[in-house]
C-alpha cells in the first residue's frame, strides 16, 4: 500500500505573529495567497507536499495542518499581537511533527524528513528555555522525525539567533540592513514558493531532496556574525 500511495514531504510554515508584525499582516497574507496560487499552477509538485501553517506569538495557533493545497479553496489568514515565544513555537512542532509523520505513514505514504520554514522579525522575548526545546526537536537521536529548519530573520532579528535556529548554516538567512519589512516578507514567500515547488518536483521525480532557495535581499546569517 505504501508504494501505491507514494512519497510525501511535510512542509511547515512557522510565522511570527507577534505585535511587531501588526503593520505587515497584509504582506503576510498576500504572501500566503501568492504561494497558494503558485502551487495550484504546479500540481505535480503540490501533490507531493503536505502543507501546514502555524503562527506564533505568546502562544501558537495552528492555522492549517497537513493540507493538500490542491484541495484548499484558500489559505488561512494570519494576524498579529503579543510577544515572541520561540519556546512555544518549537514545543508545538515537537508535539505535532512526530504524530503527523506517524499519521501519514499509517495512511501508506513514504514520508521524507519534514521541512520547517521559520520567519521572524525580532528576538524571542517570552517563554522558557527555547534552546533546550529546539535541541530536543532537532536531535535525531531524540526525535526520529526531527525536521530540517530553514530560518529567515527580518527587521530586528539577530543573525546569531537565526543561525542558532536553523539546522544548517546554509539554512539561515537575514535580510540586508535597512530593508523594508514588507519587501522582505514578499521575498521570503517568493523563495519559499520556489523551494516548495522544486522540492516537490524532486520528490515526484524519484530523486527526493530538499531544495532551499536563497531570497533576494537576504544574506547568509553566518556572514553577519
Amino acid at each position: 500500500m505504501a508504494e501505491t500511495l507514494g512519497q510525501l514531504l511535510p512542509v511547515y510554515v512557522l510565522a511570527d505573529e507577534s505585535g511587531s508584525m501588526s503593520d505587515y499582516v497584509g504582506d503576510l497574507n498576500e504572501g500566503m495567497k501568492s504561494l497558494h496560487v503558485a502551487l495550484l499552477g504546479e500540481p505535480m509538485a503540490a501533490a507531493k507536499v503536505r502543507f501546514s501553517v502555524l503562527g506564533f506569538a505568546n502562544r501558537v495557533t495552528e492555522r492549517l495542518i497537513l493540507a493538500d493545497l490542491r484541495s484548499e479553496a484558500e489559505l488561512p489568514r494570519l494576524s498579529a499581537g503579543g510577544g515572541t515565544n520561540y519556546d512555544a513555537a518549537f514545543q508545538a512542532l515537537l508535539d505535532r511533527i512526530p504524530q503527523d509523520v506517524r499519521d501519514l505513514k499509517a495512511q501508506g505514504y513514504r514520508v521524507h524528513r519534514p521541512a520547517v520554514f521559520l520567519l521572524s522579525d525580532g528576538q524571542p522575548n517570552s517563554g522558557g528555555d527555547w534552546r533546550e526545546t529546539h535541541r530536543r526537536l532537532t536531535d535525531r537521536a531524540v526525535t526520529g522525525a526531527a525536521p530540517n529548519i530553514i530560518a529567515f530573520g527580518i527587521g530586528e532579528a539577530r543573525a546569531e539567533t537565526i543561525l542558532s535556529v536553523a539546522t544548517r548554516q546554509d539554512f539561515a538567512f537575514v535580510s540586508i540592513p535597512g530593508a523594508q519589512l514588507g519587501d522582505s516578507i514578499a521575498r521570503f514567500f517568493t523563495a519559499l514558493t520556489k523551494s516548495v515547488v522544486e522540492s516537490g518536483n524532486a520528490v515526484a521525480s524519484g530523486q527526493p531532496e530538499l531544495v532551499v532557495e536563497k531570497p533576494e535581499g537576504f544574506r547568509l546569517a553566518i556572514d553577519e556574525v
